[in-house]
């Protein structure tokens, strides 16, 4: 028996009867992009509304007397819905559907079963999977290459059935059914219970599906198909946008035109040259800078070796700068008796730093630097340099390093 999600996938509230409710966990990503383990229960009901996932199409999202469920996956013939609150057998519950979770993944499924039938009978391009996408779908076509005329022949294609409003029919066969060896499919779960579900499109294609889908092809609105992607092993991914998703997509690409046309000083059509042109721009200050601050690296070295203060322990800091330049500087003056304590970036935030000079001093100062300005970093060779987090420590370091200097004076 299929589910009521399935039966009826326009319906986005019905009752039914709890029939089992055990502990679980459910492992999830969290905010933080680390793995989670939720302590919750597994719920089975008499029957669902909320589609468990599976066939390429993620999992309805919905509520259980108000309890969230975070996830619903299937088993067999019945589907475990994940709550964090128990619900007891034989309480008859009322299940309510995030309805525009629902209606996007229908028209986003619906969707790709009408790409793969136009692809497949205009150009032969076969479908081997696809994905359901949080943004976008992307299916994929066993081909190594599509050019860019098929992709618009398709798009034409399947825009044209969307506007002949064909209807979108599914039915129930029994897997001895001589019908079912004619319906495209790609293979049934090793654990498949029931009839067999075939989702027609009526003079287009018929294909066992478990997913949901609108019941006529009016209901995807439009389709943009967005490119193509080199896939694996021969393969080609073509992604697209149904329905609603369109036209959140025009909205996102309208604000970001109207933002650049402000920026830009200029006309929409205009856009990609003024971006290139500011590019080239920025690439011509880039190099300018750079070789001013080779000089002015130059010029600091020779004025550091010529300071009367020379000696001991030498420190500069820049706001501007980087490692190059710090670099420079040290490579200029060459000491190896000298320690040389470079550092750029903000004075009371984050920044670069460089030590230089005898290789066993350098050795033994330049990790303890780090530690005091709250970086990481690593050197050879009378050089040490990294990160630092910690960049007003740098009175800190200097006092480390005149404390070695003159511990070192007074033992020779």
């Amino acid at each position: 028996m299929a589910f009521r999600c399935q039966r009826d996938s326009y319906a986005r509230e019905f009752t039914t009867t709890v029939v089992s409710c055990r502990p679980a966990e459910l492992q999830t990503e969290g905010s933080n992009g680390k793995k989670e383990v939720l302590s919750g229960f597994q719920v089975v009901l008499e029957d669902t509304l909320l589609f468990p996932e599976g066939g390429g199409q993620p999992d309805d999202h919905g509520t259980i007397n108000g309890i969230s469920v975070l996830r619903v996956t299937r088993r067999g013939a019945q589907a475990d819905h994940f709550t964090q609150t128990p619900l007891a057998p034989g309480t008859e519950v009322q299940v309510r559907v995030d309805w525009e979770r629902r209606f996007d993944h229908m028209q986003q499924h619906s969707g790709q079963h009408l790409i793969t039938a136009v692809a497949d009978h205009l150009f032969g391009l076969k479908t081997t999977s696809w994905e359901l996408g949080r943004l976008r779908s992307v299916i994929e076509l066993d081909s190594p290459s599509v050019t860019i005329e098929q992709v618009a022949t398709i798009e034409q294609s399947v825009n044209e059935k969307i506007r002949d409003r064909l209807p979108v029919n599914v039915r129930e066969l029994s897997l001895d059914d001589p019908e079912v060896e004619q319906v495209r499919g790609r293979g049934l779960p090793d654990d498949h219970a029931g009839p067999i579900r075939v989702v027609t499109i009526e003079n287009v294609d018929a294909n066992m599906c478990c997913g949901t889908h609108v019941s006529n092809l009016s209901d995807l609105q439009v389709i943009k198909i967005l490119g193509i992607e080199k896939g694996k092993k021969n393969k080609t991914n073509l992604a697209f946008l149904a329905g609603n998703r369109v036209l959140k997509w025009m909205e996102r690409s309208h604000g970001t035109e109207k933002a650049l046309t402000a920026l830009l000083k200029c006309g929409v059509e205009d856009h990609v040259e003024a971006v290139k042109k500011l590019q080239n721009s920025t690439k011509l200050l880039q190099k300018n800078n750079l070789n001013l601050l080779r000089d002015l690296a130059v010029h600091v070295a020779h004025s550091l070796r010529n300071s009367p203060d020379w000696g001991g322990v030498v420190t500069l800091h820049r706001k501007e700068g980087d490692s190059e330049f710090m670099n420079i500087i040290a490579n200029e003056i060459g000491s190896e008796e000298t320690l040389l304590f470079l550092t750029v970036g903000d004075e009371k935030g984050a920044g670069l730093f460089l030590l230089a000079g005898p290789a066993e001093a350098v050795e033994t100062l330049g990790p303890r630097v780090a530690e005091v300005l709250e970086g990481k970093g690593a050197g050879k060779k009378g050089r040490f340099q990294g990160k630092a987090t910690k960049m007003n420590g740098r009175a800190e370091a200097q006092a480390l390093l005149r404390d070695y200097i003159s511990t070192q004076s007074a033992e020779e």
